[in-house]
């Protein structure tokens, strides 16, 4: 037992990350969920503490519990199982409808009040570089009551402002999601590279809660493009169990296709 135990003692970035995504689901939401860490995230959840979590994919697919690991929100695996396999509006169309509880986001830049960029870099008319655009992550970033954002923790990822608004966040500051009529909550949490950030619950700036094993505060600070409030209480990031490692490894991504092998 202690040999096993031993095994799982270490983890990777991508498994803290996965793990600390999993703690944002509680048992019976409904989470709109994508590839990569969001997608190991949900799945762990659902085999740990939220088994009665609904998984609904952008592809159609909902209230999926997948005997193997999906490659991506399109993987056929989802479909055996399922309570019902539709298209993109019937995934996208339960969002609108105001019915989700949550749903997972990323993009190039991230701004102080959580406005998402997948637009541009640079100037709109003349950008820099130019980014794929928004799919479905406007839709669920003005409709789930909550999102969870997963982030590369780089300075020009996090700037003060981003280039272009693609997901809303909380705009300028508190109030303004309610000015403009949009359904949803908006940003809960930030799970990045660094750290784990939350929003300020009466001005929505984004604020330090956490430090991941490993990294400094100084050294998140310089990554973010604003001077980052910090928790009265910051810490450490929790560190995954020697279980939650194992099932993530064993059981959800046994080749390694999002995590890497070990």
């Amino acid at each position: 037992m202690m040999m096993s135990e031993n095994r799982y003692s270490d983890f990777t970035l991508q498994e803290l990350m996965a793990v600390a995504a999993a703690a944002e689901i509680k048992d019976g939401e409904k989470v709109i969920i994508g590839t990569g860490l969001p997608l190991l995230g949900g799945l762990l959840a659902q085999r740990t503490h939220a088994p009665n979590m609904i998984a609904i994919y952008e592809s159609g697919a909902i209230d999926c519990k997948p005997l193997v690991t999906p490659f991506s929100v399109a993987d056929p695996v989802l479909v055996p199982g399922a309570a019902m396999q539709g298209g993109l509006i019937d995934g996208l169309g339960i969002v609108h409808a105001g019915d989700v509880d949550v749903g997972f986001l990323g993009g190039a830049q991230i701004d102080k009040y959580g406005n998402l960029n997948t637009h541009v870099i640079g100037d709109y008319y003349s950008p820099t570089v130019r980014l794929p655009g928004s799919g479905g992550s406007n839709d669920i970033g003005a409709g789930c009551k909550r999102t969870v954002i997963m982030m590369l923790h780089q300075k020009q990822r996090f700037p003060e402002k981003v280039d272009f608004v693609t997901t809303p966040g909380y705009f300028d500051g508190a109030g303004q999601r309610e000015k403009m009529g949009f359904p949803g909550d908006g940003p809960s949490v930030v799970v990045s590279t660094l750290g784990i950030l939350r929003f300020h619950v009466k001005t929505k700036e984004m604020y330090l809660e956490s430090y991941h094993p490993g990294v400094t505060i100084e050294q998140i600070k310089l990554n973010t493009g604003w001077d980052l409030k910090m928790a009265a209480d910051v810490k450490e990031t929790v560190r995954p169990t020697p279980e939650v490692i194992r099932i993530l490894r064993e059981e959800l991504d046994p080749t390694g296709i999002f995590l890497g092998k070990n």
